[in-house]
Parts: structure tokens; C-alpha cells; sequence
């Protein structure tokens, strides 16, 4: 039931664009045991499998604590889904504000990570700022809803849900794909999911392994890197937005937003505001307690 609990937290937190469930097993204290947990599922799994020595290859697979955090993950994941759609459709700019100031918050956190900044570290962070900057800026409203497309996001997104301070669905958001497989899990479509799945178990099997090497050798850049990749990308999810380039007929066509200062000093603007203040307080929150 612990597990299931703290499996639940991670859920929770890699639903919301912003907070990570990498950070959450870090505070939890499962983070190198989840790490360790996915690392077993290696090419000499694969031979037993395929020999069939079944028993022998479960043997080396830690169930008890995957399966119960597995479980709470899942769950948290199915059931706020619903919401969490139903409020960007109804109250975009206060969400959006709040995931903002999450996000910028997890920045922060981050860079505090990186005990000693140098000329490396500084390019790696201007490059991947001004990279994120540009490529969120790129990418259309409307994203293809193909098979490879699919499989991609869900094999980044994954990469991201496990990196304490960088969120999977805030990836999902640069890729234009969180509001629609928030509405796949919500409306529990199996198509979506099945491919979803598959590139989440094809992405996470392969980066595990890439970002372990990464922190052990360039820990400094990488850290910068992510740093730098949150910060650019805040250009994307920015709670005020107006169209671009409406057609002459009053359609919109292909919708290009572009985002502009709040036009009213109202009621909704000092909602937004502190809700942004709220999630960057949640996360200093979240950063000390890890520390403690």
C-alpha cells in the first residue's frame, strides 16, 4: 500500500505539465531503486525470455516493488485525466498560468543543481534556451495523429517523467499532443494508448541507459541543458495567446497563436497570477522537503 501510495504521487505529478515523477521518486526515496528496477529489463532478460526460462527471468525482475508502484501510477494517471481536460477546456489562461509558474519554479530547481558554472556549462545552457526557444515556436497547433508520431511522444515524453525536475507531459505540451492523450486516457481509447505504450516502453528501456551515462560523465551540461530546455520552452505554454492571422472570411484556417500581454487588469488576471505564484511555491515546497 506505500508503494501503491507513492506510486499514486508519481501519477499525479506526471499528469501536471511541470512537476516531475522523476522529482517525486527522488523526494519518495525510490529514485535509484526505480532506476536500477528498469535497468534489469537488459538484452540478458531478453535471452532468458527467449530460451524460455521463464521462471529464472522473473526471478531477476524486483515485482514487488514495480508492480504495486506500476499500479498507483496508473491509477492516478486514469483518474485525472477527466479533469484536468475539462479545466484547460474551461479555464485555459488560469491552468496554463499555473503550469507556468510550475514550470519556472522546476527551472530554478534545477540549475541549483549544478554546484560550479563554467564557459561549457553556459553554452550548453544558452544553446538548448535559445533551441527550445525557436523549436517550441515551430511546432503547429495541429500535430499529426499517425502511428510513428504517436510512438515518438510517447518514447520522449517517458524519457522526460523519469529526470527529477523535467516533466514528461510538459514534453507532451511542446509536442502538441498533451490535450489529446489527456482525452485518450479519459476516454480510455486503446488505440492511442496501445501505440502510446509501446513507445513509452521503447523509449525508457533506451534512455535509461543513455542518462545514467550522461549524469556520470558530463553531469554539469546536461543539468544546464535541461535548465536551459525549460526556460526556452516557457515561450510555449505562455497563458495568453491571440490568433495570428485570421482569414479574410472570419475563419481561422490554420490557427497560429501568438502570445501578447493580458488586455484587462480584471479579476482573472490576479487569479492567473497567484496561481502561477501557487505552483512555484508548490515546488520549493517539493525541493525542500527533498532535502530534508
Amino acid at each position: 500500500m506505500v508503494l501503491f501510495a507513492k506510486g499514486f504521487i508519481m501519477g499525479a505529478s506526471d499528469v501536471v505539465p511541470g512537476v516531475s515523477g522523476g522529482t517525486m521518486a527522488l523526494i519518495l526515496g525510490i529514485y535509484e531503486k526505480l532506476i536500477l528496477s528498469i535497468k534489469m529489463f537488459d538484452s540478458r532478460l531478453l535471452r532468458l525470455v527467449l530460451r524460455g526460462r521463464f521462471k529464472q527471468a522473473a526471478s531477476t525482475i524486483p515485482f514487488g516493488f514495480l508492480l504495486p508502484l506500476g499500479f498507483g501510477i496508473l491509477t492516478a494517471i486514469f483518474t485525472m485525466a477527466r479533469g484536468l481536460g475539462w479545466l484547460l477546456e474551461n479555464y485555459p489562461s488560469a491552468i496554463w498560468s499555473f503550469f507556468f509558474g510550475l514550470v519556472l519554479a522546476s527551472a530554478m530547481v534545477v540549475a541549483r543543481r549544478i554546484d560550479k558554472w563554467d564557459w561549457k556549462t553556459a553554452a550548453s545552457f544558452l544553446m538548448a534556451t535559445a533551441g527550445a526557444y525557436v523549436l517550441v515556436g515551430m511546432v503547429p497547433l495541429n500535430t499529426p495523429q499517425t502511428i510513428p508520431y504517436i510512438f515518438m511522444c510517447g518514447a520522449i515524453a517517458i524519457c522526460a517523467m523519469i529526470l527529477p525536475g523535467i516533466s514528461g507531459s510538459f514534453i507532451l505540451v511542446l509536442l502538441g499532443k498533451y490535450k489529446y492523450i489527456l482525452d485518450a486516457v479519459a476516454t480510455f481509447d486503446l488505440s492511442v494508448l496501445f501505440v502510446f505504450t509501446i513507445g513509452t516502453i521503447s523509449g525508457i528501456m533506451i534512455f535509461v541507459r543513455l542518462l545514467s551515462w550522461l549524469l556520470r560523465h558530463y553531469y554539469r551540461i546536461t543539468m544546464a541543458a535541461l535548465t536551459g530546455l525549460m526556460i526556452g520552452s516557457l515561450r510555449k505554454i505562455w497563458p495568453w495567446k491571440s490568433i495570428a492571422a485570421p482569414n479574410t472570411d472570419g475563419s481561422v484556417g490554420d490557427v497560429v497563436f501568438v502570445n501578447i500581454l493580458p488586455q484587462e487588469v480584471d479579476g482573472h488576471l490576479f487569479l492567473a497570477i497567484a496561481l502561477a505564484i501557487i505552483g512555484g511555491l508548490m515546488v520549493v515546497f517539493l525541493q525542500r522537503l527533498a532535502e530534508k
